[in-house]
């Protein structure tokens, strides 16, 4: 059996931006970095007529709950960890330079790479002895590498040298025609900035990638320059992987009824629609909040729930409830407080009162509106997309700090724009529950240049393009 026949299946979670790879000879197989729905992975090696074997992780991740564990325990493979992490579960130690048998024709061979994290290591894939690609995690990317402050802000200098010292191992160690298969840079935040390819190859990146082509210094402060904010749910991803994630539990939320969703809107609890932002728009259940499954809800409701909270989830059907549930667990959201399907106007249980709708706008309408609103157009991008250009006279609240900076605000009806609408449509409704007027600006950034809308490009970049969606 030649090179040629180790054979790859990337599992995409393109809602959180990383790619898990189910790597096999046609019998034996082995699983890198597999998220925490692993009824995928089991369907995938079903349909393949592979046997996993052996699980194996890059490292303790930040942006998602592993299903590493619970897969290993599920079909019995060996659990690859690096030896130097701190778990508190059995697993098969690794360090750098062991090799790992999956077949007589397969074999991974581990290398350290840290920088995304401290004890992280990249499989080198072996067929027939021969080096065929690497899966490399958080190191090296499609033109660029993880993010080195994860882990705090203190470590962020010493793992972007690391991170250097790292890329230029694998492309010492690897020929030119060895494929890269990195978890994360397909719109991950533990990518350091914007990947420049969906594919690439050893040869491709020693001629691209910024780790390879400048000196550990400047690649360093080029880093460290580049890296803006991540989600808060981030803090607590890495502690509950070494602590040992349970497995996904999609089994059906708690019913609730009319009257207890209106109990649970009053109290101040989350309450979210996850219809698209015009059924949204269109009418709604009052004090509900707007995360539509058409986006990146993991992303941002993740990131803007406060940790712990109940949460309510609001559907068309069943499916789209399940749909959000998987999207949520991925990032340890367990278990909805409850759930409701139907339409809003079966969730005000007759009421009409407790129905309401949200004006929308476009850019064009804001220009007309523009002279005079005095300040009151709120700009919920993040701070890199800011300093490329914004609106003169916006006021810039980042999504993530909105709901701790309503006093800041003007007052008076206020409108709210961000890149393509789903941000701001989650900011109106956060806007609109707390009792203020707001038109949602539901349009593309791209188009605010051709209305005539005065807009400052301050040309300040300050980290990467946003990475995970609008």
């Amino acid at each position: 059996m030649g090179v040629m026949a180790v054979g790859v299946a990337v599992v995409e979670t393109s809602s959180l931006g990383d790619r898990s790879y189910l790597v096999h000879d046609g019998d034996a197989a082995v699983v890198v970095d597999p998220q925490r729905d692993i009824d995928r992975v089991l369907a995938l090696a079903g349909r393949l007529g592979v046997t996993i074997t052996h699980v194996a992780e890059t490292h303790l991740h930040n942006d998602y709950v592993s299903g590493g564990l619970a897969l290993a325990r599920l079909t019995g493979a060996d659990y690859l960890v690096a030896a130097a992490e701190r778990v508190a579960f059995d697993r098969i130690p690794v360090a750098d330079g062991d090799e790992i048998t999956i077949s007589d024709e397969l074999r991974l061979r581990v290398v350290a790479t840290p920088g995304h994290t401290f004890h992280h290591v990249s499989y080198v894939v072996l067929g027939d002895g021969a080096p065929v690609a690497a899966c490399t995690g958080g190191s090296l990317l499609y033109g660029t590498t993880g993010r080195t402050d994860l882990l705090g802000a203190e470590h962020a200098r010493t793992l972007a040298a690391h991170q250097h010292a790292s890329a230029r191992k694998l492309a010492d160690q690897l020929p030119a025609y060895a494929a890269l298969w990195p978890t994360h840079g397909f719109g991950s935040f533990c990518s350091a900035s914007a990947p420049d390819a969906d594919t690439s190859t050893i040869g491709r990146e020693r001629d691209v990638n910024p780790a390879l082509l400048l000196g550990a210094e400047q690649f360093v402060a080029q880093l460290l320059a580049g890296l803006g904010e991540y989600p808060a749910y981030y803090a607590h991803m890495g502690l509950r992987n070494a602590a040992g994630p349970t497995p996904i539990d999609l089994g059906r939320p708690a019913g609730a009824g009319a009257r207890e969703l209106h109990e649970r809107v009053a109290a101040g609890e989350w309450v979210v629609d996850l219809r698209t932002r015009k059924a949204f728009a269109y009418r709604h259940l009052a004090g509900t909040l707007s995360f539509g499954l058409d986006g990146p809800l993991a992303t941002w409701l993740g990131w803007l729930l406060p940790h712990g909270a109940p949460l309510t989830l609001l559907g068309e059907s069943a499916a789209q409830v399940t749909a959000a549930q998987r999207e949520l667990a991925r990032i340890g959201i367990d278990r909805p407080a409850a759930a409701a399907t139907g339409a809003p106007e079966d969730w005000a249980g007759g009421h009409e009162l407790r129905l309401a709708t949200l004006a929308t706008a476009t850019f064009a309408d804001l220009a007309a509106a523009y002279p005079g609103l005095g300040g009151r157009v709120i700009d919920v991008r993040r701070r890199q997309e800011w300093a490329d250009g914004h609106i003169d006279g916006a006021v810039h609240v980042p999504l993530p700090e909105l709901a701790d900076r309503l006093a800041e605000l003007p007052d008076g009806a206020l409108w709210v724009h961000c890149a393509a609408g789903y941000r701001a449509a989650a900011a109106a409704s956060l806007l609109a529950r707390a009792g203020r007027r707001v038109v949602h600006v539901d349009d593309t950034w791209a188009n605010a240049a051709a209305t005539g809308l005065p807009l400052v490009d301050q040309d300040l970049r300050t980290g990467p393009p946003i990475t995970a969606g609008d």
